[in-house]
């Protein structure tokens, strides 16, 4: 909504919004650098949808009863969703959109890292934030460009994504997430036939068997067929190489799941004439996005790092790429949602078991709530008390704050504190109170550090 807010104000509308942590006093940040780009924030209470306001823009996560949305139909506003205003920006430039269950954050700002680099000046709306572009008083979710192309991430968890026609489609992968297979498949599919181009990941077995695909259709992996190929892969500690048709990549970025992810925008800037030097060199100093394995401080030999993993797979993409520069994972996991954590129940369970060793220790808090009505049927403890009867070294603590002196407690020389969790702004902060902890066992005081204090 943010990113969309900045395009918006961009382009010369009077814009305006609410959000629910701006009214909790969380994630101030934010808000102060949407202020200073002249995008007001109001309280989430009705009062902004004054005389003057054309239409309102809403989060598909924004119930019916929300007080805004209540208004603005009182008072016969308009009320369309992010994705359709997106689309109407989107599906008449020269559009990228890039879908997938895993990876389309990192994939989209690599794509429009890449495009810049190359002189196309492109637009770039992307649900996260793109290091290259965070500075004062940009969030870094978004770059303005002057030409008509237009680089964007595709949600499929609302099924929004079928709102855009890309001339170039890109479909990282397609796993269990948000909605059953059958419904993904179905949502991919449709994106599929309404793109003019696509690029698809080649080693997934659900993506591949899409049948109604444009004649201009490439593959990238690391699997024989993969038109676009990584050979010769080396990861190591926060890096990786590899080649693509003989030419040198190197990622200042860790994890095979990034290898792939810069395959996947290789490929769609090679359908835009981009040289596959010209990548390289673009991807060389690509930063990453923000809670993307950030490696948040290094403390007496103990990491601490803060990941916005969320699902099965991007859990288990974390834990193995953190496995490459730590002895032991000390594993912090809150999950987002009642009803994705029921979806999910059993894949949590199985990718803990089969991802942590028998030194490494889970600790979990209670489930993120967002606010809204939910059925409240599922707990963390669930999930615990399932680890823990397979031996997984499991905790449920449902106060996040106690976790600290529990981590603080274990943790040694060569351990990674890895927090990992989605929708929750605060989570960041929370990595901040761990390393302030850490640092102040040493002392027995206490610590103060930005977004947080540590007890020692």
């Amino acid at each position: 909504m943010s990113a969309l807010a900045q395009v918006l104000r961009a382009r010369g509308h009077r814009v305006s919004g609410s959000d629910r942590n701006l009214d909790r006093g969380l994630n101030q940040a934010l808000f102060r650098k949407l202020s200073q780009l002249d995008i007001r924030c109001l309280p989430q209470d009705g009062s902004g949808l004054k005389e003057g306001v054309d239409i309102a823009v809403v989060s598909t996560a924004v119930e019916e009863i929300n007080p805004d949305i209540k208004m603005a139909h009182e008072r016969g506003i308009p009320v369309v969703n992010r994705a359709t205003l997106l689309s109407v920006l989107f599906n008449d430039l020269q559009g990228v959109a890039v879908a997938g269950t895993n990876g389309k954050t990192t994939v989209t700002g690599m794509v429009g890292w890449i495009l810049d680099r190359a002189g196309l000046d492109p637009t770039i709306v992307v649900g996260g934030i793109i290091k290259n572009y965070s500075n004062s008083p940009h969030l870094g979710n978004v770059r303005i460009g002057r030409s008509d192309i237009m680089v964007i991430e595709a949600d499929e968890s609302d099924g929004s994504l079928i709102y855009y026609r890309p001339m170039l489609g890109v479909i990282t992968n397609i796993t269990k997430d948000h909605k059953p297979m059958e419904e993904l498949l179905m949502l991919f599919s449709t994106f599929a036939e309404g793109s003019s181009k696509l690029v698809i990941g080649a080693d997934c077995p659900v993506a591949k068997s899409i049948r109604s695909i444009p004649k201009e259709t490439i593959t990238f992996g690391v699997g024989e067929r993969a038109l676009f190929r990584a050979t010769d892969v080396i990861c190591k500690g926060w890096s990786s190489s590899f080649k693509v048709n003989g030419v040198d990549f190197e990622l200042n970025l860790p994890g095979q799941h990034n290898v792939m992810n810069a395959l996947a925008a290789i490929s769609s800037v090679h359908l835009l004439s981009v040289p596959l030097e010209v990548s390289a060199n673009a991807l060389k100093d690509f930063k990453g996005m923000s809670r993307r394995l950030d490696l948040v401080c290094e403390i007496d030999g103990i990491k601490v790092i803060d990941d916005f993993a969320h699902n099965p797979q991007k859990i288990k993409a974390a834990i193995d790429s953190v496995r490459l520069v730590s002895r032991r994972i000390l594993a912090v996991y809150q999950p987002h949602g009642y009803s994705p954590t029921r979806f999910l129940k059993e894949e949590f369970i199985q990718v803990f078991s089969e991802e942590l060793s028998e030194d490494d220790v889970l600790y979990m808090p209670e489930i993120f709530y967002a606010g809204g009505t939910v059925n409240r049927d599922i707990s963390s403890l669930d999930i615990v008390e399932s680890l823990t009867a397979r031996g997984i070294r499991a905790h449920f603590i449902p106060d996040r704050r106690e976790i600290i002196g529990h981590v603080c407690a274990e943790a040694r020389l060569g351990d990674a504190v890895l927090v990992m969790g989605a929708r929750d702004d605060t989570l960041t902060d929370f990595c901040q109170e761990i390393a302030a902890s850490l640092a102040g066992r040493k002392t027995g005081k206490e610590l103060i550090v930005e977004g947080g204090v540590g007890r020692g």
